[in-house]
């Protein structure tokens, strides 16, 4: 699955598709890793290939990646949706990091995206306990929006939508500047910011942007179709 996911993000980072969403097949998101293959791996053979070209993959992809989250999201699976760049939760949706009760810690990005996200303080709560509901962690920040679960995809979808209906190099440049506010400094955070601004101003996405304000019309986007 990993190895096709990476092919996936592959093929859709040079198409025209300007957002992915991501969801599960079944009652779960994603349980997280088999427990018995893991268990049964060479240590050396999961430090080689493990997952981390799918976190690469997904650290340096593009566009934006929605995590549509229709039930347990726990372990690896929580780490693949801290990995995208929007959540949306079904309500009946569990989420959490139970590798403590394997006695484990998380290892794919668990310990620091969820301290980014919701602070050291209900992360490491997080961490130490196990799941929590998706009201809560939409209350905690980590969710962005919790929806019924007949409803997930249909909000997936219109939320996708919407930004495909912007201009494709804005995008790309929005979710760069976005991200690496995590990464930097706020003065580097506001270079990058900056720099990105420019690319986008100089581009014939803006002019034709401003065009169609002035001309009070809907624009019409290079990438779209």
């Amino acid at each position: 699955m990993v190895n096709e996911l990476v092919d996936a993000f592959n093929y859709f980072e040079n198409s025209k598709i300007k957002v992915v969403i991501i969801t599960g097949n079944g009652k779960a998101f994603s349980a997280g890793a088999d427990v018995k293959e893991m268990s049964e791996t060479p240590l050396e053979e999961i430090i080689m290939k493990g997952h981390m070209p799918l976190w690469d993959r997904m650290r340096t992809f593009k566009k934006p990646i929605i995590a549509a989250l229709n039930g347990v999201t726990a372990g690896g699976g929580l780490e693949l949706a801290m990995a995208c760049d929007i959540i949306i939760a079904a309500e009946s949706a569990k989420l959490g990091q139970p590798e403590i009760n394997l006695g484990i810690i998380p290892g794919a990005g668990g310990t620091q995206r969820l301290t980014r996200t919701i602070g050291k303080y209900k992360a490491i709560e997080l961490v130490l306990t196990g799941r929590i509901s998706a009201w809560e962690a939409e209350k905690m920040g980590l969710v962005t929006k919790v929806v019924p679960d007949s409803s997930l995809m249909d909000e997936a979808l219109r939320l996708a939508e919407e930004i495909a209906s912007k201009p494709l190099l804005s995008i790309v440049l929005a979710k760069d500047a976005v991200t690496r506010a995590l990464e930097t400094t706020l003065q580097q955070g506001l270079d990058i910011e900056r720099r990105d601004f420019y690319v986008a101003l100089a581009s014939e996405e803006a002019k034709e942007g401003m065009k169609a304000f002035l001309e009070k019309r809907k624009p019409r986007w290079e990438n779209d179709g």
